[in-house]
Protein backbone atom coordinates (compact mmCIF):
# COMPACT_ATOMS: atom_id res chain seq x y z
CA UNK A 1 0.00 0.00 0.00
CA UNK A 2 1.12 3.19 -0.71
CA UNK A 3 1.77 5.91 1.61
CA UNK A 4 -1.30 7.87 0.18
CA UNK A 5 -3.23 4.79 0.37
CA UNK A 6 -3.03 4.67 3.63
CA UNK A 7 -4.27 7.83 4.16
CA UNK A 8 -6.99 7.84 2.13
CA UNK A 9 -8.21 4.14 3.59
CA UNK A 10 -8.38 5.57 6.86
CA UNK A 11 -10.32 8.90 6.03
CA UNK A 12 -14.43 8.71 6.02
CA UNK A 13 -15.25 7.24 2.33
CA UNK A 14 -17.64 10.57 1.97
CA UNK A 15 -14.68 13.12 1.95
CA UNK A 16 -12.66 11.08 -0.72
CA UNK A 17 -13.89 11.70 -4.08
CA UNK A 18 -11.82 9.19 -6.72
CA UNK A 19 -13.97 10.29 -10.30
CA UNK A 20 -11.52 11.18 -12.24
CA UNK A 21 -13.47 13.70 -14.46
CA UNK A 22 -13.98 15.44 -10.99
CA UNK A 23 -10.29 15.54 -9.91
CA UNK A 24 -8.89 16.52 -13.74
CA UNK A 25 -10.61 19.76 -12.57
CA UNK A 26 -8.38 21.00 -10.25
CA UNK A 27 -5.00 19.31 -12.20
CA UNK A 28 -4.71 22.05 -14.69
CA UNK A 29 -4.53 25.43 -13.66
CA UNK A 30 -6.75 28.17 -15.20
CA UNK A 31 -4.51 29.21 -17.79
CA UNK A 32 -3.60 26.08 -18.87
CA UNK A 33 0.06 26.21 -18.39
CA UNK A 34 0.41 23.65 -15.70
CA UNK A 35 -0.78 20.15 -15.76
CA UNK A 36 -0.37 17.51 -13.01
CA UNK A 37 -2.13 13.94 -11.54
CA UNK A 38 -3.36 13.37 -7.90
CA UNK A 39 -5.23 9.95 -7.03
CA UNK A 40 -7.87 11.82 -5.02
CA UNK A 41 -10.22 14.93 -4.44
CA UNK A 42 -10.38 15.59 -0.36
CA UNK A 43 -13.23 17.70 0.45
CA UNK A 44 -13.13 17.97 4.14
CA UNK A 45 -17.06 19.08 6.32
CA UNK A 46 -15.47 21.07 8.80
CA UNK A 47 -11.81 22.35 10.78
CA UNK A 48 -11.69 19.29 12.49
CA UNK A 49 -11.52 17.27 9.15
CA UNK A 50 -9.13 19.71 7.87
CA UNK A 51 -7.38 19.00 10.71
CA UNK A 52 -7.46 15.09 10.37
CA UNK A 53 -6.29 14.92 7.23
CA UNK A 54 -3.80 16.87 7.47
CA UNK A 55 -2.58 14.81 10.47
CA UNK A 56 -2.34 11.85 8.49
CA UNK A 57 -0.67 13.27 5.44
CA UNK A 58 1.98 14.13 8.20
CA UNK A 59 2.28 10.95 9.23
CA UNK A 60 2.17 9.49 6.07
CA UNK A 61 4.69 11.95 4.28
CA UNK A 62 1.82 12.62 2.07
CA UNK A 63 1.88 15.98 0.23
CA UNK A 64 -1.46 17.96 0.62
CA UNK A 65 -1.97 20.69 -2.57
CA UNK A 66 -5.08 22.98 -1.21
CA UNK A 67 -7.50 23.84 -3.96
CA UNK A 68 -9.89 26.70 -4.30
CA UNK A 69 -11.63 28.06 -7.55
CA UNK A 70 -8.89 27.41 -9.29
CA UNK A 71 -8.82 30.91 -11.05
CA UNK A 72 -5.09 31.90 -10.13
CA UNK A 73 -2.59 32.61 -12.60
CA UNK A 74 0.60 31.31 -10.82
CA UNK A 75 -0.06 27.31 -10.99
CA UNK A 76 0.25 27.26 -6.95
CA UNK A 77 -3.00 25.20 -6.88
CA UNK A 78 -1.65 22.76 -9.03
CA UNK A 79 -0.68 19.29 -8.05
CA UNK A 80 3.36 17.84 -10.06
CA UNK A 81 3.08 14.82 -12.41
CA UNK A 82 3.97 11.96 -9.65
CA UNK A 83 0.33 10.83 -9.15
CA UNK A 84 1.34 10.74 -5.30
CA UNK A 85 0.07 14.32 -4.15
CA UNK A 86 -3.41 14.62 -2.67
CA UNK A 87 -5.93 17.27 -3.49
CA UNK A 88 -7.99 18.92 -0.57
CA UNK A 89 -10.97 21.28 -1.60
CA UNK A 90 -12.86 23.27 1.30
CA UNK A 91 -16.18 24.28 -0.89
CA UNK A 92 -18.34 22.32 1.38
CA UNK A 93 -17.12 24.70 4.21
CA UNK A 94 -18.94 27.46 2.60
CA UNK A 95 -20.78 28.89 5.48
CA UNK A 96 -21.30 33.14 6.20
CA UNK A 97 -20.88 32.45 10.63
CA UNK A 98 -21.91 36.16 10.98
CA UNK A 99 -22.45 39.25 9.71
CA UNK A 100 -22.00 42.31 12.42
CA UNK A 101 -23.11 45.50 11.04
CA UNK A 102 -22.45 47.32 14.58
CA UNK A 103 -18.65 46.30 13.88
CA UNK A 104 -18.36 46.31 10.33
CA UNK A 105 -17.27 42.45 10.10
CA UNK A 106 -18.22 39.41 8.90
CA UNK A 107 -16.69 36.24 9.74
CA UNK A 108 -17.11 33.13 6.98
CA UNK A 109 -15.79 29.66 5.86
CA UNK A 110 -12.89 29.54 3.66
CA UNK A 111 -15.01 28.21 1.11
CA UNK A 112 -17.08 30.85 0.60
CA UNK A 113 -17.60 32.41 -3.05
CA UNK A 114 -16.34 35.92 -3.22
CA UNK A 115 -19.21 36.77 -4.76
CA UNK A 116 -21.47 35.55 -2.26
CA UNK A 117 -19.76 37.40 1.04
CA UNK A 118 -20.47 40.84 -1.25
CA UNK A 119 -24.06 39.74 -1.32
CA UNK A 120 -24.11 38.94 2.51
CA UNK A 121 -22.29 42.34 2.90
CA UNK A 122 -25.35 44.04 0.66
CA UNK A 123 -28.40 42.89 2.88
CA UNK A 124 -26.77 44.73 5.54
CA UNK A 125 -26.03 47.89 3.30
CA UNK A 126 -22.66 47.26 3.68
CA UNK A 127 -19.89 46.19 1.20
CA UNK A 128 -16.60 44.18 1.40
CA UNK A 129 -14.01 45.88 -0.93
CA UNK A 130 -12.61 43.02 -3.10
CA UNK A 131 -13.68 42.42 -6.13
CA UNK A 132 -11.49 40.23 -9.09
CA UNK A 133 -12.59 39.22 -12.06
CA UNK A 134 -13.26 35.58 -11.06
CA UNK A 135 -15.46 36.91 -8.00
CA UNK A 136 -18.26 34.25 -9.04
CA UNK A 137 -15.99 31.26 -8.48
CA UNK A 138 -12.94 32.23 -6.36
CA UNK A 139 -13.01 31.26 -2.76
CA UNK A 140 -11.97 33.40 -0.23
CA UNK A 141 -9.42 30.59 1.23
CA UNK A 142 -7.56 31.19 -2.07
CA UNK A 143 -8.33 34.85 -1.77
CA UNK A 144 -6.15 35.33 1.45
CA UNK A 145 -3.74 32.48 0.56
CA UNK A 146 -2.45 34.33 -2.53
CA UNK A 147 -3.02 37.47 -1.05
CA UNK A 148 -5.40 38.68 -4.23
CA UNK A 149 -5.05 42.52 -5.17
CA UNK A 150 -8.30 43.13 -7.01
CA UNK A 151 -9.50 46.37 -8.19
CA UNK A 152 -10.49 48.38 -5.21
CA UNK A 153 -6.61 48.48 -3.92
CA UNK A 154 -6.24 52.18 -4.14
CA UNK A 155 -8.77 52.97 -1.49
CA UNK A 156 -9.00 49.85 0.30
CA UNK A 157 -5.82 48.11 0.29
CA UNK A 158 -5.31 44.52 -0.92
CA UNK A 159 -6.58 41.48 0.76
CA UNK A 160 -3.77 41.85 3.79
CA UNK A 161 -5.48 45.03 4.88
CA UNK A 162 -9.05 43.40 4.73
CA UNK A 163 -8.44 40.18 7.21
CA UNK A 164 -8.87 40.98 10.98
CA UNK A 165 -8.44 37.18 12.14
CA UNK A 166 -8.03 33.82 10.91
CA UNK A 167 -8.55 29.95 11.38
CA UNK A 168 -5.63 28.18 10.32
CA UNK A 169 -4.47 24.20 10.19
CA UNK A 170 -0.83 24.24 10.69
CA UNK A 171 1.12 21.45 8.86
CA UNK A 172 1.34 19.11 11.70
CA UNK A 173 -2.85 19.27 12.06
CA UNK A 174 -3.07 21.90 15.10
CA UNK A 175 -5.64 24.77 14.58
CA UNK A 176 -4.87 27.77 15.20
CA UNK A 177 -7.90 29.83 15.89
CA UNK A 178 -8.29 33.40 15.92
CA UNK A 179 -11.28 34.71 14.13
CA UNK A 180 -12.38 37.67 16.70
CA UNK A 181 -13.10 40.76 14.78
CA UNK A 182 -11.06 43.00 16.80
CA UNK A 183 -9.81 46.19 15.13
CA UNK A 184 -7.84 47.85 17.70
CA UNK A 185 -5.76 44.31 18.52
CA UNK A 186 -2.34 45.06 19.81
CA UNK A 187 -1.37 42.00 21.66
CA UNK A 188 2.08 40.51 20.41
CA UNK A 189 2.78 38.71 17.15
CA UNK A 190 -0.18 38.81 14.27
CA UNK A 191 0.57 35.72 12.90
CA UNK A 192 -2.40 36.01 10.76
CA UNK A 193 -0.73 38.56 8.58
CA UNK A 194 2.54 35.81 8.21
CA UNK A 195 -0.51 33.41 6.50
CA UNK A 196 -1.34 35.91 4.14
CA UNK A 197 0.09 35.03 0.78
CA UNK A 198 1.72 31.87 1.75
CA UNK A 199 -0.09 29.79 -0.57
CA UNK A 200 -0.73 27.30 1.75
CA UNK A 201 2.82 26.54 2.71
CA UNK A 202 2.44 27.70 6.43
CA UNK A 203 -0.89 26.36 6.36
CA UNK A 204 -4.71 25.40 5.33
CA UNK A 205 -7.13 28.44 6.06
CA UNK A 206 -10.47 27.33 7.18
CA UNK A 207 -12.38 30.63 8.40
CA UNK A 208 -11.42 34.08 8.31
CA UNK A 209 -13.09 37.50 10.26
CA UNK A 210 -13.12 40.49 7.24
CA UNK A 211 -13.42 44.08 7.45
CA UNK A 212 -16.92 45.83 5.82
CA UNK A 213 -17.48 49.15 5.30
CA UNK A 214 -20.13 51.28 4.20
CA UNK A 215 -20.62 52.07 0.51
CA UNK A 216 -20.32 55.31 -0.97
CA UNK A 217 -23.11 57.44 -1.19
CA UNK A 218 -22.30 58.24 -5.01
CA UNK A 219 -19.70 56.74 -7.75
CA UNK A 220 -18.64 58.53 -10.44
CA UNK A 221 -16.39 56.82 -13.54
CA UNK A 222 -13.94 58.96 -15.85
CA UNK A 223 -11.69 57.93 -18.59
CA UNK A 224 -9.18 60.42 -19.18
CA UNK A 225 -6.01 60.57 -21.58
CA UNK A 226 -2.66 61.50 -20.86
CA UNK A 227 0.62 62.56 -23.36
CA UNK A 228 3.47 60.96 -20.87
CA UNK A 229 3.13 57.95 -18.63
CA UNK A 230 5.20 60.26 -16.03
CA UNK A 231 1.73 62.23 -16.10
CA UNK A 232 0.14 59.51 -14.37
CA UNK A 233 1.15 59.46 -10.63
CA UNK A 234 0.55 62.89 -10.78
CA UNK A 235 -2.47 62.45 -11.86
CA UNK A 236 -3.97 59.81 -9.34
CA UNK A 237 -2.16 62.49 -6.42
CA UNK A 238 -4.61 65.20 -7.96
CA UNK A 239 -7.68 62.93 -8.01
CA UNK A 240 -6.98 61.77 -4.40
CA UNK A 241 -6.43 65.38 -2.80
CA UNK A 242 -9.78 66.45 -4.44
CA UNK A 243 -11.80 63.93 -3.37
CA UNK A 244 -10.48 63.59 -0.13
CA UNK A 245 -8.88 59.85 -0.86
CA UNK A 246 -12.14 58.09 -2.37
CA UNK A 247 -10.60 57.21 -5.01
CA UNK A 248 -11.36 53.82 -5.18
CA UNK A 249 -9.62 52.41 -8.47
CA UNK A 250 -6.94 53.94 -11.31
CA UNK A 251 -6.35 51.68 -14.01
CA UNK A 252 -3.89 52.58 -17.04
CA UNK A 253 -4.98 51.44 -20.18
CA UNK A 254 -1.68 51.79 -22.96
CA UNK A 255 -2.25 53.01 -26.18
CA UNK A 256 -1.08 49.97 -28.54
CA UNK A 257 -3.66 47.68 -25.70
CA UNK A 258 -6.86 50.54 -27.05
CA UNK A 259 -5.64 49.86 -30.48
CA UNK A 260 -5.87 46.79 -30.91
CA UNK A 261 -9.34 46.50 -28.75
CA UNK A 262 -10.54 49.23 -31.47
CA UNK A 263 -9.32 46.83 -34.21
CA UNK A 264 -11.41 44.08 -33.08
CA UNK A 265 -14.41 45.90 -33.13
CA UNK A 266 -13.88 46.87 -36.82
Amino acid sequence: MTPYEQVLAELPAEIVVNDKDIINGYTTDFRKKYTGESPALLRPRSTEEVASIVKLCNLHSVALVPVGGNTGYCGGATPDESGQQLLISLQRMNKIQEVNADNLSITVDAGCILSEIHEAAEQENLMFPLSLGSQQSCQIGGNISTNAGGVSAVRYGITRDLVLGLEVVLPDGQVLSNLSPLRKDNRGYALHQLLIGAEGSLGIVTGASLRLFLPAASRVTAFLAINEISDLMPLLAKAQRYTGEAVTSFEYISGASLDLLFARQT
